[in-house]
């Protein structure tokens, strides 16, 4: 029996420690019954090889004409001591000629790649035990989605949530339940609702769709998962009047109160 690359490279040997490490620490520290006993890092853009970890789409990708940038930013005593990305391009809702079945143009996003597999499996995230997702970002105050992706049934479900920053313009911590992510396919809300499977989460990234044709800008250094409210300025608490960009499939905008 032959092995396999992936099994003789050093990485998959060292995912596969570190898995085992992570592992065994949840076991004797009893996390499975006193919970966690600190945030879990979930994706951090401190590194200039951060990037290599993350994946850029834009409507380029079905003939459009949307530009989509991610990159790195180094550390400045003026702005942000830690290194962080630059999401960054311009939206535009011109149609692709020849491309009668392209209705709709106008998006741009980035998410994290699905992480390597490890001895014990294709590596996911568990964040059953934290009630927030965390965020540091600094917005050009436009309408950006969160979005994670989960090893669903169905692959194209993704959990959305509008990332409401509070300061455009300012460095920020924005606090999102992860109970409030709302489950969509190519854009319409699913009905009925079900769970975030949130023991097996595959990814996480942003997204713009609003589109309004013109420059967009949003800043992030890292991304966890916590228990500690304290940790950011701001928890997100949707206005109960604001109309969300979300649809049903009855064309029905979602209210994020409506959750």
């Amino acid at each position: 029996m032959r092995a396999t690359t992936v099994c003789l490279s050093r990485g998959f040997w060292g995912r596969s420690i570190e898995e085992f490490k992570r592992l065994s620490n949840t076991v004797f520290k009893l996390e499975g019954i006193k919970g966690p006993s600190g945030p879990l890092p979930l994706h951090d853009f401190h590194k200039p090889e951060s990037l290599d970890e993350t994946k850029i789409m834009s409507d380029v990708d079905i003939g459009g004409f949307s530009k989509a940038s991610l990159d790195w930013i180094p550390p400045s005593p003026e702005d942000n001591i830690n290194g962080h990305a630059r999401f960054h391009g311009s939206i535009s809702t011109a149609l692709p000629p020849n491309r009668p079945e392209i209705q709709r143009s106008g998006y741009a996003a980035w998410r994290t790649l699905d992480r390597p597999p490890t001895i014990f499996g294709r590596a996911l995230w568990n964040i059953d035990m934290y009630t927030y997702l965390a965020m540091r970002i600094k917005s050009d105050g436009r309408s950006y989605f969160v979005n994670v992706q989960t090893e669903s049934v169905v692959p194209t479900d993704l959990h959305q949530h509008r990332l409401f920053a509070k300061r455009p313009g300012e460095w920020e911590t924005v606090l999102i339940k992860w109970n409030d992510f709302v489950r969509t396919n190519h854009g319409f809300v699913v009905e009925p609702q079900t769970e975030m499977l949130r023991q097996k989460v595959r990814s996480i990234g942003v997204g713009l769709t609003d589109r309004v044709p013109g420059p967009f800008e949003l800043y992030i250094e890292r991304m966890w998962a916590t228990n500690d409210m304290s940790e950011g300025e701001e928890h997100v608490e949707p206005p109960t009047a604001r109309e969300g960009q979300l649809k049903n499939k009855q064309g029905r905008h979602i209210n994020w109160s409506d959750k």
